[in-house]
């Protein structure tokens, strides 16, 4: 791991022939960093890099197809001259031009890649096991710092995705596992894009695909969802049946005002069952009818 820029102080070092080199100390780690492209590659080394020239253009004709190099559009090329990096910047795209006997490239891919987070079992906040996956966006924003900061950098991506998806859903409940995907997805991102920018990678998106619960749980989650519908539904029917019963009375209140809107009502009540070609009739009767036959 790199120290940091507020821990590292720089010194400029000029020889008699007023070559200038510039370096890093760190007193914390107690290292030297050399810039990159900036290192000198001494007398042997230039030497080696002149008879390389000397023999590439002594057979012209035979060795300019072993130094000319071509990189697609979406790759780019580190050059390495007797180890160094010998630019700031990688090659490419197009042609550009190597020794063939001093000079070492490695192609790097800028394109998007994605991968599958593997299945991972994971101890909420509140104690419940569960089996998450996901899926991970990410490119190479600095080929030189995925090639000399790190070995394979897609592969250290994919095993940090996973150590980073069991940290963040640790410290979540299931509550919040379920319902807060899109913000557990942000935080992966943020963490990740951290951890691998000195790699040179981008993540550009981090997805929950799926959250697998035990079946215990399922099904107690299901009869706790059931116990709640039907608690509620019984609560809609009671509120129903009382305005039900508000409305009836306020109706009969209004027909104790008109005796003659009962009559109406009966005859309303007939209009309706005859619509249905029913064959049986009800024919209602007054009140002070049959109390009258009552009363003999």
């Amino acid at each position: 791991m790199l120290p940091q820029k507020k821990d590292i102080c720089s010194i400029v070092l000029c020889d008699k022939n007023a070559h200038v080199s510039v370096a890093f100390y760190c007193p914390q780690h107690k290292v030297h960093l050399s810039d990159v492209g900036s290192g000198s590659l001494g007398c042997c080394g230039w030497l080696i890099v002149i008879l390389s020239g000397l023999f590439v253009f002594s057979l012209f004709p035979f060795t300019i197809w072993f130094c000319i190099k071509i990189v697609q559009e979406y790759e780019r090329a580190v050059i390495f001259r007797l180890g160094r990096i010998t630019d700031r910047k990688a090659k490419g795209p197009g042609i550009f031009f190597v020794l063939p006997c001093t000079d070492s490239f490695v192609k790097v891919d800028l394109r998007t890649v994605s991968f599958d987070i593997p299945p991972q079992e994971i101890l909420t906040k509140d104690s419940v096991t569960v089996c998450v996956d996901g899926v991970v966006y990410f490119r190479v924003s600095d080929p030189i710092s995925s090639v000399a900061n790190v070995s394979n950098a897609d592969f250290s991506t994919r095993l940090l995705a996973q150590t980073t998806l069991r940290n963040v859903l640790g410290t979540k409940n299931l509550a919040e596992l379920l319902s807060d995907r899109e913000g557990i997805s942000h935080s992966m991102q943020a963490s990740l894009d951290e951890a691998t920018d000195p790699w040179g990678i981008k993540v550009e998106r981090v997805e929950i695909k799926d959250v697998k619960l035990p079946h215990q749980l399922q099904r107690a989650m299901a009869a706790e969802a059931e116990a709640t519908r039907e608690a509620r539904a019984k609560v809609i029917a009671a509120e129903g049946e009382m305005n039900a019963s508000r409305a009836l009375k306020e109706a009969s209140l209004v027909i104790a005002e008109s005796p003659s809107g009962l009559q109406l009502r009966y005859l309303q009540t007939l209009t309706t069952i005859a619509a249905e070609k029913n064959s049986t009739i009800i024919f209602p009767l007054p009140m002070d009818v049959i109390s009258h036959f009552m009363k003999k």
